[in-house]
């Protein structure tokens, strides 16, 4: 199975080799036909700490880390 690929903003980097990064989405409401937006936050491991407040990154799926990283940054875009 291949692994998942998101892109968002990155909005923490205080953690050492951790960064918060928010990823949105947007869908059509089934009932409404009105387009909703959803958002939520992954903790994505940066091996370099080289990713800061505001950069648009790209995040794959991965092992587990630790216990709350299960994603690491890929790329920036």
């Amino acid at each position: 199975m291949p692994k998942r690929i998101l892109s968002g903003t990155v909005t923490s980097d205080k953690n050492e080799q951790t960064v918060t990064v928010l990823v949105e989405r947007r869908f059509k409401h089934p009932l409404l036909h009105k387009t909703i937006r959803s958002s939520k936050k992954y903790r994505a491991h940066d091996a370099t700490n080289q990713f800061k407040i505001g950069d648009q990154v790209r995040i794959q799926e991965c092992a587990p880390i630790s216990k709350t990283k299960r994603w690491e940054v890929v790329e920036a875009l």
